[in-house]
């Protein structure tokens, strides 16, 4: 099979590699359809780590995918050839303290796809994945909203791991596909008031375009100032999106006392600061997400269900031969890019 390889900072090559056998009877191979660029790809992809998680090349990322069932292990129960399935890029152990206590996102022991040291991604035509792993989407919903399930999941994940979101006044700082997949169900939670930032143009125009009550540029605007002449007590929750330093430091002027940030976004940075007298006179709690837990299935009955469309945040398409352009192009946040898939059934 081909797979689309890491091989130095800001190289990509495409490399002829065997086929992945079926090896446990509970696997199933799967032929890719689409993978999702990601934040944390690009991050692999630029700096060759995410803090202690250092990359060894060649080696191969991606993780938000949706294929089809090729063949099926003699153990499993669930699925046959010719499924078409959602990709859970995490594989867990099941049997870790983290596991045990409803935490299998923090397992002792994951293989996440395309993460160093623990599994090669999904950049690549065949892949082999726990049918644990796998979920069966309809003939009508998309490769793509399999791929988005991922994202959609790391937000449902965040809204329900925030407080209690009926008639909330929230913020999203970052509003890439993180942040929109965390927009979406807010939205279906009931929130009174959603205030969006972003530094890129058509991402704050799309947020627009989605009912958000203020979208503002921190580029160009005092947008602490300006949504909090809208909301003088502060905001409920804010969800950070971006994992930038001046993000972060908006929060916590955006947040009421008692307020609580969710941090959801990954900083290329090894240390992040806080003000530490503006969080312990406002006495603000502070929650990291780590990934997602038990939430494919909502993201994927919302999709199906069409309490959810996801299908806009695509606005860039890839032949798998041109990766390393779809890279560049995210990279850079170039042509207004939220979400560039890559597709193995485009041409070049």
């Amino acid at each position: 099979m081909k797979a689309m390889m890491l091989t130095g900072i800001r190289e990509m090559e495409m490399r002829d590699l065997p086929d992945p056998k079926i090896s446990n009877p509970e696997d199933v191979l799967v032929r890719l359809s689409v993978v999702g660029v990601c934040g944390s790809d690009v991050h692999y992809y630029e700096t060759g780590r995410i803090g202690s998680q250092v990359v060894e090349y060649p080696f191969t990322v991606g993780h938000e995918s949706a294929g089809t069932v090729v063949e099926v292990g003699d153990g499993t129960q669930r699925l046959k050839p010719g499924d078409r399935i959602a990709i859970d890029p995490a594989k867990t152990c099941g049997n870790c303290d983290q596991c045990n206590c409803g935490r299998s996102n923090t397992c002792r022991h994951t293989a996440f796809l395309g993460c160093p040291g623990q599994a090669e991604g999904s950049l690549s035509e065949f892949i082999v994945m726990p049918e644990s792993s796998c979920y069966p989407i309809k003939d009508t919903t998309s490769f793509d909203e399999g791929s988005i399930s991922e994202p959609l999941s790391i937000g449902i994940y965040s809204i329900k791991n925030s407080i209690p979101l009926t008639g909330a006044r929230i913020g999203i700082l970052g509003m890439g596909p993180i942040g929109m997949c965390v927009r979406f169900p807010a939205r279906d939670a009931g929130v009174e008031k959603v205030y969006c930032t972003d530094k890129v143009r058509e991402r704050l125009a799309m947020a627009a375009g989605m009912g958000v009550d203020y979208a503002g540029n921190p580029d160009t605007q005092d947008v602490v100032g300006e949504i909090l002449d809208l909301e003088p007590s502060g905001l409920d929750v804010v969800f950070e999106c971006c994992g930038q330093q001046d993000a972060i430091d908006q929060a916590i002027d955006l947040l009421k006392p008692g307020g609580k940030l969710m941090l959801i976004g990954i900083p290329q940075v090894d240390r992040i600061a806080f003000t530490i007298d503006k969080m312990r006179r406002k006495e603000i709690c502070i929650q990291n997400v780590r990934r997602q837990e038990g939430c494919v299935r909502r993201a994927l009955d919302l999709m199906e269900e069409k309490r959810v469309d996801v299908n806009s945040l695509v606005t860039h398409r890839f032949p798998f031969s041109d990766t390393k352009s779809a890279f560049d192009l995210v990279a850079a946040y170039g042509d207004g890019v939220m979400k560039a898939m890559i597709d193995f059934e485009c041409g070049t």
